[in-house]
């Protein structure tokens, strides 16, 4: 069997909103900020949840059917709180005066998202169990290659529920010039959250515990908040960026292991308590891979970290701000200073660089933006002899309970992968666990399994799948 192309379809459909919550709070358009229209060039977000499948009973004989039908009737009432997800990107310009502006056009005549059920003849162990993630997992995702800007033709959501021999993958496309990772996971814990009280109580909920605040946040107060871009054409913006052939694994990290990492970071500082687990933890992979690259002393390297801004705002900005309302900070140096040096060293500098992400330095950025505005390019704005640590053991991934119990393993897609992303989950096994998602050239991957600084922290993969499945 060809892994790669084993996943088929079984039905495909559009759903829309179940009814507006109020047609008056339905903006017909959803300005942009800076953060968002950065975005343009990026990939769609591409995260799923992976779950053990419901068991036939005499009530219920077909139960994976009845939990689909009841995925779309849910993700109907979730759209109705996230509307901005049924719309499209919209480009407007003109000529005199000169103007080109994107925006999100939410009205009630949206187009909606769209829904793939489909099936593959293969178990959940055959997707946890082997060292590299295998390839099947990106056939549980749609739109592979896909940008942002592709939101003007393209659902901004794309949900592929993927039935396996003995279990369930729930993978979602997002377009990410519509929201961040907390926004991502904000909609799926709600989508969830619809879900499970509709199979508990077989009735419709109209309100959820964290209503998303869908109002665009601007640097002070624009009477109008179009932007307007230095462009002509999306082709003078706009990179089909391609990753070379890449490992991609999942490594675990205990509770133990990381508050290990923190102690050791800390105390080669003498910075008490100052530098976090995760601080460490990337520290770690930053050293690591720089060694399993074998580069030139002299040569520039950096750890980048994605950062949440609605925290270091002032005011702040709520959780619940639907939005993108991120940036990314780190530290530069050289491949031999960097490993010249200990773990805490790499780590102090990437908690300063934390610390000092202020209000200011937040502000200062939208500032510069706005009289330079630019759009990400995967390929130039992530270098090779760098890494990126991307998502949050903080996103309460494993909360997304939809009714089948917990889920087993988060993956991820396609999409903005390259050599040194790492995306960082909640460990399944609890509070204070990591899961990192490596992708990494071949060779690096093989020369990182045989870092001994990096695998001593490291739990054995064979110790977690057999706790999966305890």
């Amino acid at each position: 069997m060809n892994q790669a192309t084993a996943v088929r379809q079984i039905s495909k459909c559009t759903i829309k909103p179940h009814h507006s919550l109020d047609e008056s709070h339905h903006q017909q358009v959803c300005y942009l900020t800076p953060w968002d229209i950065a975005m343009l060039s990026a990939h769609y977000i591409q995260k799923g949840l992976l779950f053990s499948k419901p068991q036939p009973s005499a009530e219920d004989p077909n139960p994976t059917i009845t939990f689909i039908d009841q995925l779309k009737h849910s993700l109907s009432l979730t759209l109705t709180h996230f509307f901005p997800l049924s719309g499209r990107l919209v480009t407007k310009k003109q000529d005199d005066p000169p103007s080109y502006s994107v925006y999100l056009d939410c009205s009630s005549h949206s187009l909606g998202a769209e829904f793939i059920h489909a099936a593959a003849d293969v178990n959940m162990v055959d997707i946890i169990s082997p060292v590299d993630v295998p390839p099947i997992v990106k056939s549980f995702f749609v739109l592979d290659g896909a940008v942002n800007h592709d939101g003007h033709t393209m659902p901004l959501l794309v949900i592929q529920v993927t039935e396996l021999l003995d279990g369930i993958f729930v993978g979602c496309c997002f377009n990410h010039v519509v929201g961040d990772g907390t926004s991502y996971w904000h909609f799926f814990n709600s989508w969830a959250e619809i879900c499970r009280t509709i199979r508990t109580s077989n009735g419709e909920i109209q309100n959820i515990s964290r209503p998303p605040i869908i109002k665009r946040w601007f640097l002070g107060d624009q009477e109008d908040p179009t932007i307007n871009l230095p462009f002509s054409h999306h082709d003078e913006f706009i990179e089909r960026y391609r990753s070379p052939p890449l490992r991609e694994r999942i490594f675990h990290f205990t509770p133990e292991s990381m508050a290990k990492l923190k102690a050791k970071a800390n105390a080669e500082c003498n910075t008490g308590n100052k530098i976090s687990s995760f601080q460490a933890l990337s520290a770690l992979m930053w050293r690591s891979i720089t060694r399993a690259r074998c580069l030139p002393a002299d040569q520039k390297t950096g750890c980048k970290l994605a950062i949440n801004n609605r925290s270091r705002l002032d005011p702040l900005v709520s959780e619940n701000y639907f939005g993108n309302c991120i940036q990314t900070v780190g530290g530069t140096t050289t491949a031999g200073e960097l490993l010249s040096h200990g773990l805490g060293w790499a780590a102090l500098m990437l908690h300063e660089a934390v610390i000092g992400h202020t209000n200011e330095k937040v502000r200062g950025w939208l500032e510069a933006w706005m009289k330079n505005p630019y759009i990400y390019a995967l390929g130039p704005f992530f270098d090779p002899f760098s890494v990126m640590m991307g998502s949050s053991p903080r996103f309460d991934m494993f909360g997304c309970e939809f009714g089948l119990g917990r889920a087993v393993a988060a993956r991820s897609g396609y999409a903005n992968k390259f050599d040194g992303k790492v995306s960082s989950y909640p460990g399944p096994g609890g509070i204070g666990s990591v899961n990192l998602e490596v992708c990494l050239r071949p060779d690096f991957m093989s020369a990182l399994e045989s870092d001994e600084e990096f695998m001593s922290a490291v739990s054995p993969h064979e110790v977690h799948i057999l706790a999966l499945f305890d």
